[in-house]
């Protein structure tokens, strides 16, 4: 009797009836199959999570009800990236409920296809049960990123997300530095009071990030709007112009006395300028709330005299000091990650992390573009990797040419004493004829073309002769 022949409906028949969820992905990480069991652990519909790309990042703004859409419910089924190399491993995926408890399981993924190079897909079976409920540690008793695989620096990340991102609604303040550990209490200090709040860092540091989760750090979507505002680039009257209709005819209705004005670099703004601004901020409330950005205190721009002392007060009852990225260097591997993950979301192909390697390079190199430059590096290295990780070859030129004039520092430059140098000489010269003419001074001083007074005179004045 031949064999019945088992078809595509009978498998999914024999998959669905399993306890355990099971789920399949193909070579792009896209949901092409989810059992019954895993359906109804993540509370969607298999129509609902079918065609959903699997990115390896979650989305930093699924908190609250955005953490149920599907695309960031998908997202926490994402394997690592090494899966799709070929590798049979296990790790955990998770999603987070609409309360925001954190659901999460042991998954072991099965690669389909015939080798590393021809992976088609891959298999993940679940657990029947989840895991204990993950303890949240504080932020404080982070494991150090420095001595993290890749695996642990994304789930570093997605604690994060869900402990902190949920009140900054902002992943800008990623790190475990005690720098950035005082700039999130700062930060969440500042968002409960409305005055004014100077965020002062180098180019490229999150000074707008910091901004963004003041603002939105108490109130979330139901604060208003963030009016930001390029005081480097205004003039003093379009200034005073755009100010003044904030103040007065304010275009936000309702909802300014929840809003924020954000000016931008205050510290590069003419006296004149300044002058113009003290003059709506200062001479009644101003109804929205007052952020500013600047590269330097504002205080020591008053003691030299190139700024109003009124309006740096009005500007710095709260200041938060960002550090550059060079000073912070345990944060760099979390900052890495984190950008990677971003770019994976904007491409077809998926990296899981650096080998430790590249992470050297990237620790060796100054930033001095911040967080901005690290972002763009980070970028151009995922999307030059062919591997599952970025390693040393991946990354941008300017990082090994830096790597490699630290390891050879030019020799310091050594300034000669002309003087110093032609007594040297002299001095050389003279006991050389002094040794030839056996100390006899008249022989030496005519071999040296000189008469024998002016000669002694040069011995008493070089110390040979006392």
């Amino acid at each position: 009797m031949a064999r019945q022949r088992i078809t595509a409906t009978q498998l999914a028949k024999t998959f669905n009836a399993a306890e355990q969820p099971v789920y399949v992905l193909d070579d792009e990480g896209t949901v092409v199959f989810c059992n019954r069991a895993c359906c109804q652990w993540l509370g969607e519909t298999a129509e609902e999570l079918l065609g959903r790309r699997c990115a390896y990042r979650d989305d930093p703004d699924a908190v609250g009800p955005d953490a149920m859409h599907p695309d960031a419910v998908a997202a926490g089924l994402c394997p690592p990236p090494a899966a799709m190399a070929g590798d049979r491993l296990q790790a955990t995926v998770s999603y987070t409920s609409e309360l925001g408890h954190l659901h999460a399981r042991q998954a072991t993924f099965i690669p389909l296809g015939t080798g590393p190079e021809n992976v088609f897909g891959l298999i993940a079976i679940l657990d029947a049960e989840d895991l204990a409920e993950p303890v949240e540690p504080h932020v404080a008793a982070w494991p150090s990123a420095t001595e993290s695989e890749p695996t642990e620096l994304h789930d570093q990340i997605r604690q994060f997300r869900r402990q902190a991102a949920s009140r900054f609604r902002s992943d800008g303040l990623l790190g475990n530095s005690p720098a950035m550990r005082r700039v999130r209490a700062q930060v969440e200090l500042a968002s409960g009071c409305r005055a004014g709040v100077l965020v002062i860092g180098p180019p490229g540091s999150g000074r707008q990030h910091v901004a963004s989760a003041i603002h939105y750090g108490r109130d979330g979507e139901s604060a208003g709007s963030l009016v930001p505002l390029a005081c480097s680039v205004l003039g003093a009257e379009l200034i005073h112009s755009t100010v003044t209709a904030l103040a007065t005819g304010s275009p936000l209705g309702e909802e300014s006395a929840r809003s924020t004005l954000l000016l931008g670099e205050i510290d590069g703004i003419p006296a004149d300028a300044q002058a113009e601004l003290a003059e709506v901020l200062l001479r009644r409330p101003f109804p929205l709330r007052l952020i500013a950005t600047a590269a330097a205190r504002l205080d020591e721009a008053v003691g030299r005299g190139e700024y109003r002392e009124d309006l740096a007060a009005a500007l710095s009852a709260v200041v938060i000091e960002l550090p550059p990225l060079a000073e912070r260097r345990e944060d760099l591997p979390l900052l890495a990650q984190s950008f990677l993950e971003r770019a994976n979301t904007k491409s077809g192909r998926q990296l899981g992390g650096f080998t430790p390697e590249a992470l050297d390079r990237l620790d060796a190199y100054g930033w001095p573009g911040n967080l901005d430059e690290l972002a763009q590096t980070v970028a151009e290295a995922q999307a030059k990797a062919d591997g599952p990780e970025v390693g040393p070859e991946d990354l941008p030129e300017r990082i090994h040419l830096a790597a490699d004039a630290a390891a050879h520092p030019p020799r310091p430059e050594q300034t000669i004493v002309l003087d110093e140098f032609l007594a040297e000489i002299e001095t050389e010269l003279i006991r050389r004829a002094l040794a030839r003419a056996k100390s006899n001074k008249a022989k030496a001083a005519r071999l040296l073309g000189l008469t024998r007074p002016r000669l002694y005179r040069r011995m008493v004045q070089l110390g040979l002769e006392e």
